[in-house]
């Protein structure tokens, strides 16, 4: 018996040395085909594209002093991803937080902090809930819309007022960035089923005829989901969105877009550790906006108007009442831009933006705030760009605030050389100000801070891209960012509660609360290389390094700070050729231990995934059939601790393309 014992013991120990390897392995083979292809075959291609995000206008990557990702919508439907927000996860430099699979619920962060530190846009206008910045990744738009994603990294508040302090994910439509005069048309469609009642289904199409652009389209994934403890992983989720931009006359030009997104996911300890929580939770939200344009010789107007509503209803479990939750936010945006010379342009906006919740959980509030600022664009010589800008942000809360940025930029032929230093604030969402606040009894959970003040953060970054190597783009930052005031979550006894008319002396609570000072320090690398061999032969790929060290003055640890990935790298990768494409994409994170003995959960200290989609066309290059593994190595793990992410899932189908 002690011999079998032991047999078995070196079999474990041995089964687990060969996965180890399997997966250096993989590594090691896609390093060494990405350096082999990109030394053998190697032809310089556009890796500096024009961008809006930065600066309000349009003007190449390298003249902004800022670190920006830029992916074609083209490429979403290529890749082994099944919602916006999975594909945003693979990306260089972003840490996606997930709860739940395809487009349930997810975090996103950007060089550390916080969830809520991210700002997301469509066309220019913000589309962050008021009630929680857990709904930033419902984007209320269809993939068949989408022209371009740029990735803004780094403090944009000077342009973009409160929550853009990690960064800001700007989503472009075909039919926004429509030109007067083009004539275009597509049409896409996929259908995928899969393992555990998995349905999903993807439709739309973009047409222009001159004058008239018109776009629109549905993304829906259903899926009766993995066991969960006494529960199923089940989620059904759709966006369905339709466009117009119609060109009134040479200069003027009028947009308008209208979108209904609903989720409806299995919500199981995605907010709590407790061993009661079977929770479930929808999510309705309906979204407006209209843009108007103006472009005559050296001047351009817009204005944008905006309107979002949103339901939201979430039961703990089926003896809880549910929280019902009714949020609105309306916004206005001016812009008028003045290009002064031939190396200088200005551009001033003024916004305004009204939030309000109705809710039998966190009560009725609103809340005004606006802002008016101006960009300098600034070229010097041949190769010097400097960029500053100035904020005054309005809150009722907290009266106004100056918000101050500088980029700088250094273009040589193979060379970048960038830096940027800004101020950035954000204010508290109505979850952090008050959940829990409304109810007769609370036995233990989260607890929103009416007296919560705003954010405040310094953030400074340097670095370099090089183009040297042809077909390739390799971009290195150092940053630092100082937050005062922070807000987060920390644990919190009962008797140190600022408030405890309806809370039980026995409970546990999470206290949303000021922190004084938190110190983050990173590092990113990003890589980007595309090679088009010949009309049937290419090579995509992107890959990124993340390392960030945060340090809080606060005693006890607070949860979201607490949580982000300390390393990050990840990945994707596309081959195709002739008939037949491999798409792969992947990430591996190191983060803070974490455990709940109530759930028996824990965060591990890292993972690794791979995602892995086989594509054959079976028609020219319209009709193609596709299979597909999630998780390929069946890992169990979970990005915040309780939220049990699925293990493999197998799925295959058809994709259509005229």
């Amino acid at each position: 018996m002690p011999a079998l014992i032991a047999y078995q013991t070196a079999c474990n120990s041995a089964l687990d040395n060969i996965m180890r390897t399997r997966k250096r392995i993989f590594f090691s083979a896609f390093l060494y085909l990405f350096i082999f292809f990109t030394k053998v075959y190697g032809q310089q291609t556009e890796l500096d594209p024009v961008t809006i995000t930065a600066t309000l206008q349009p003007v190449s990557a390298s003249a902004t002093g800022r670190n920006l990702i830029v992916i074609k919508g083209d490429e979403i439907s290529k890749l082994p991803v099944n919602s916006l927000d999975e594909l945003l996860r693979y990306l260089p430099g972003i840490e996606v937080q997930m709860r739940g699979p395809m487009g349930a619920q997810s975090d996103i962060v950007l060089r550390g902090g916080t969830f809520q530190q991210v700002l997301v846009i469509i066309d220019g206008i913000r589309i962050n809930d008021p009630n929680t910045g857990h709904f930033t990744s419902y984007i209320p738009i269809a993939p068949a819309e989408i022209e371009r994603i740029e990735i803004l990294k780094g403090a944009s508040s000077a342009v973009y007022g409160s929550e853009a302090v990690g960064g800001v994910i700007n989503i472009i439509t075909k039919t926004f960035a429509a030109r007067q005069g083009q004539k275009t048309k597509q049409l896409t469609a996929q259908g995928t089923a899969g393992q555990y009642g998995l349905l999903n289904g993807q439709l739309g199409g973009s047409y222009q005829n001159g004058n008239t652009a018109i776009a629109g389209g549905i993304l829906s994934n259903n899926a009766t989901g993995q066991q969960q403890r006494g529960t199923r992983g089940f989620f059904h989720n759709t966006s369905a969105s339709a466009s117009i931009n119609q060109f009134i006359n040479k200069n003027w030009n009028l947009s308008f877009r209208t979108a209904f997104d609903t989720r409806d996911f299995a919500a199981q300890n995605f907010y709590t550790t407790f061993k009661s929580d079977t929770a479930n939770e929808k999510v309705n939200a309906f979204w407006n906006q209209l843009q108007l344009n103006y472009a005559k010789s050296h001047h351009r107007f817009s204005l944008d108007l905006g309107y979002k509503a949103a339901k939201d209803t979430y039961k703990f479990n089926a003896s809880a009442p549910a929280n019902s939750n009714k949020s609105n936010l309306m916004q206005g945006l001016a812009l008028y831009s003045w290009e002064a010379g031939e190396k200088t342009t200005f551009t001033a906006g003024t916004q305004w933006i009204n939030r309000k919740i109705t809710s039998n959980d966190r009560g009725d509030h609103t809340l005004n705030q606006a802002g008016t600022f101006l960009i300098v664009n600034q070229k010097i010589g041949n190769n010097f760009n400097v960029n500053p800008a100035m904020r005054a942000e309005w809150n009722e809360r907290s009266g106004w605030q100056a918000v101050p940025q500088i980029n700088l930029s250094y273009k040589l032929p193979y060379w970048q050389f960038r830096g940027s230093a800004g101020k950035t604030i954000r204010d508290a969402d109505f979850t952090e100000r008050y959940n829990n606040y409304n109810k007769t009894f609370v036995a233990s959970g989260s607890i929103g801070n009416p007296d919560l003040v705003s954010e405040r953060s310094f953030s400074y970054e340097a670095g370099a891209d090089f183009f040297g190597i042809k077909n390739m783009k390799i971009a290195a930052t150092v940053f630092h960012q100082h937050f005062s005031q922070l807000i987060d979550y920390v644990t919190t006894p009962y008797e140190d509660m600022p408030r405890k008319v309806n809370l039980s002396p026995t409970g546990t609570y999470a206290l949303a609360k000021n922190i004084a000072k938190v110190n983050s320090t990173g590092f990113e690398t990003d890589i980007q290389y595309t090679k088009q061999f010949d009309k049937r032969q290419q090579l995509w790929a992107t890959f990124g390094l993340t390392w960030i060290d945060s340090k809080s003055n606060n005693s006890t640890p607070s949860f979201y700070v607490s949580s982000h990935a300390k390393f990050l790298t990840n990945f994707n990768v596309r081959y195709s050729i002739h008939w037949f494409s491999i798409s792969m994409n992947g990430l591996y994170k190191q983060r803070n231990v974490q455990a709940s003995t109530p759930i028996n959960a824990t965060l591990s200290r890292d993972y690794f995934l791979l995602n892995i989609q086989m594509q054959a066309y079976i028609y020219k290059n319209k009709l193609s059939i596709f299979g597909e593994a999630d998780n390929v190595f069946n890992k169990q793990y979970s990005d915040l601790l309780g939220s049990k992410m699925p293990g493999r899932w197998l799925m295959g189908g058809f994709k259509v393309l005229l």
